[in-house]
């Protein structure tokens, strides 16, 4: 039986991936580009300038893997103090769901290392190639000495700021000015493997990838929405004001050519990272960063209308026409509250905690090699190993005592024990009980070993350990 014609039809063979559209981004002017672009100047002068600040005659940030010690500026930190990292990725979590439970995905727009080296290498394409219709002109015309001079250019500046970037990164782990006496033969295997790997994708998903990162990558933009409610500031077209859309003079008469504000320019389109129409609604491919907004605003104000079409509101807010005042006093509901609680406490908590922080940090083990033995007739001694570390920037001088059995006292030992700035001593030591006339009966019984500074009488820790009497 042969098919109708609408059963042919019906064959449709449809592809489940989008070949991608090169976005050919117009440069917005504004508030928001000048806090971003404010943003983007900040974190690379941090970012590339932090790694050649000096503290004490060293690199004030350090993360000294192969030492196990992390230098931030006059604080020194050891593996034991791991609960401060774990302190800090709980802060930077629970800042996050606060920033985008109140302003949506500000992060993203402003301060997110993709946003930021993307933004960073397109100034360098627009400065090389031209506005975006020169640059889609360049594209678009045969291969020519100019062309491929400019984007051997671009691609070279591209390249030799994502190698600046790795050598910073790795900067941050080895002493950067070391690193640099060692470019570009005398580096290890892991800092050459570590500079071309995060300078490679700083070229390849800042440079190439772009938008595609955000869409497609990033985790990020998919669960947002669990964090999102009604009041969350987010960047909306207020369709209400701008429909029906479409193109006129400044002088036309909106109401008798049954007109909204929006002149259906498509800057908005033009200017967006991730090439979305946000007049389609929130959606998730939406950075926040705002350059809509801009872009709107500056054809509002040439069209002598309010500016605001594309604004930073909430969907309470649009549906029911709340003033800025009434969206502010919305941002403090019970999830910020909770979130900035919670912040706060936590905060307080490190805060409190780094401020109490003990500077002496002491292992004590016993030595499994020796359980007790008789040093002398009716001496017990156990014999232990001691890690004393010191994390302050000076050198401290040791005393060792114990205390817990009448009598017990530490073996010989030279005292008092000299330990460097920012370093740790093993130190070998043993424990000696003289056992009673009437004996003593065998077991393990609780000490305790206090070792104090002789130069810093604040400075003093007590370990507890056990001692072992043997059976006779």
């Amino acid at each position: 039986m042969n098919d109708s014609p609408a059963d042919k039809g019906a064959n449709v063979t449809q592809t489940l991936f989008a070949s991608r559209r090169k976005l050919y981004l117009r440069f917005a002017q504004g508030t928001f580009q000048n806090w971003r672009i404010a943003l983007v100047v900040l974190s690379q002068v941090v970012f590339f300038g932090l790694p050649w600040l000096t503290w004490g005659g060293r690199q004030a940030l350090l993360f000294d893997l192969g030492a196990r010690k992390f230098y931030l500026f006059g604080v020194v930190f050891w593996p034991q103090d791991i609960i401060y990292l774990t302190a800090l990725l709980i802060i930077s979590a629970y800042s996050l769901f606060l920033f985008t439970a109140v302003a949506g995905r500000v992060w993203c727009g402003y301060a997110c290392p993709q946003t930021v080296y993307t933004e960073l290498l397109m100034w360098i394409e627009r400065a090389i190639e031209g506005s975006r219709n020169a640059r889609m002109k360049l594209d678009a015309a045969p291969w020519s000495v100019n062309k491929v001079a400019r984007k051997l250019i671009k691609h070279i500046l591209w390249v030799i700021v994502a190698l600046w970037t790795g050598i910073t990164f790795v900067g941050y782990f080895t002493p950067i000015r070391e690193l640099m006496t060692e470019l570009p033969f005398g580096l290890s295997g892991w800092e050459l493997f570590w500079i071309l790997l995060y300078g490679g994708m700083v070229y390849i998903l800042a440079g190439w990838l772009r938008e595609q990162v955000c869409k497609y990558m990033c985790p990020y933009a998919r669960f947002q929405s669990a964090m999102f409610d009604r009041d969350t500031m987010i960047i909306t077209y207020d369709a209400g004001r701008g429909e029906p859309r479409g193109a006129r003079g400044r002088k036309v008469d909106l109401k008798n050519a049954q007109l909204g504000h929006c002149v259906d320019c498509g800057l908005c389109v033009q200017v967006c990272p991730t090439g979305i129409d946000i007049r389609g609604g929130l959606q998730y491919e939406c950075i926040g960063c705002a350059a809509c907004v801009d872009a709107c605003d500056g054809v509002m104000k040439k069209m002598d209308y309010p500016k605001g079409l594309i604004r930073y509101t909430t969907e309470n807010a649009l549906a029911s026409g709340y003033s800025r005042k009434e969206v502010l006093k919305r941002v403090l509901r019970p999830r910020t509250l909770f979130y900035t609680v919670l912040l706060l406490v936590i905060v307080v908590g490190v805060a409190v905690s780094l401020w109490a922080r003990n500077p002496l940090k002491v292992d004590v083990l016993r030595d499994r090699g020796a359980m007790a033995r008789e040093a002398a007739p009716g001496v017990i001694e156990n014999v232990y190993r001691m890690q004393i570390m010191n994390t302050e920037e000076r050198a401290h001088q040791f005393v060792i005592e114990v205390t817990g059995l009448p009598g017990i006292e530490v073996g010989e030992l030279e005292q008092p024990i000299s330990v460097d700035g920012a370093s740790a001593r093993m130190v070998p030591l043993s424990a000696r009980f003289k056992l009673p006339r009437d004996g003593w009966e065998a077991g393990m019984y609780p000490i305790v070993f206090t070792i104090r500074a002789e130069d810093d009488k604040a400075l003093r820790r007590e370990e507890k350990s056990t001692f072992m009497v043997p059976k006779e």
